[in-house]
């Protein structure tokens, strides 16, 4: 079986270069973030004419992701126990954001995960996404404590970069999120948790990254950053063979700032 996870930034308007990847690449299940757009727009026709089932969560332009597999999807769970909420405007109730998707398909447990950005250090939504993260570790160590053998793939953008050798200078991000320590500590902790970064042992860095900022020439200029990850449970990554991040995808008029992972699993 091939999973992948892509960061697609815009699915309606990076559908054709989807489906185009989806045929090139022959995955068989594909977890989606930043769809950026409501239940009722997602391009779901689209990809049922490849003979994808697709689960989807989204409640506007911001945030949003799916699971498309043609492998089966049932048990479509959105949001994970605990998952802590938020409200963007001053005064209006927190509510859950449309982060965390999980789908079983061919018998692996598959969570399609947008971590909060964070924003910048001592923001609301900083101390928002490490409560996230917090509470996923929570939920996910949760899962293996009630089944130790159960395959379950923690997919997605996790707006983390673990190591120094994720990112092309760490020192240019020595001030701002996603390589402080306390996020660091919270990526660690759900890999604590026995859920392992299947990729790194297949695509080592540095050098290997998976997003790359549309200012500043960062792609041409391979200034990047490793923040999309497959984490695996014993069991699952037991079952991996190979894994790439798929770089090309990154190149050309209208990509996405993020790469596609893929992660090949045997029988």
């Amino acid at each position: 079986m091939r999973l992948a996870t892509w960061n697609v930034n815009s699915v309606r308007t990076r559908a054709d270069r989807v489906v185009a990847w989806l045929q090139r690449r022959d995955v068989d299940v594909l977890a989606l973030q930043e769809t950026k757009c409501r239940d009722d727009q997602f391009p779901t026709e689209r990809f049922t004419e490849l003979g994808y089932e697709v689960a989807h969560v989204g409640h506007s332009q911001w945030n949003g992701v799916a699971v498309l597999s043609r492998v089966g999807l049932s048990d479509v769970e959105v949001g994970f126990p605990g998952m802590p909420t938020w409200s963007s405007k001053e005064g209006a109730d927190p509510t859950e954001e449309a982060r965390a998707l999980g789908a079983t398909c061919g018998g692996v447990r598959v969570w399609s995960l947008y971590v909060p950005n964070g924003r910048a250090l001592g923001d609301p939504h900083y101390d928002y996404k490490l409560a996230w993260l917090a509470a996923l570790r929570t939920a996910a160590g949760g899962w293996l404590a009630a089944d130790p053998g159960a395959q379950v793939a923690l997919v997605g953008d996790w707006n983390i970069a673990p190591r120094d050798e994720d990112v092309w200078d760490v020192n240019v991000f020595s001030h701002s999120t996603h390589v402080s320590e306390p996020e660091r500590a919270a990526f660690r902790a759900v890999v604590d948790a026995g859920y392992a970064d299947v990729v790194r042992p297949h695509a080592p860095g540095p050098g290997v990254y998976t997003y790359w900022d549309y200012t500043q020439l960062r792609f041409p200029r391979r200034e990047g950053m490793r923040i999309d990850f497959v984490l695996g449970s014993p069991e699952l990554a037991s079952r991996v063979t190979n894994a790439l991040v798929d770089r090309e995808e990154r190149k050309g008029k209208g990509a996405s700032d993020h790469a596609p992972v893929v992660v090949e699993l045997t029988d």
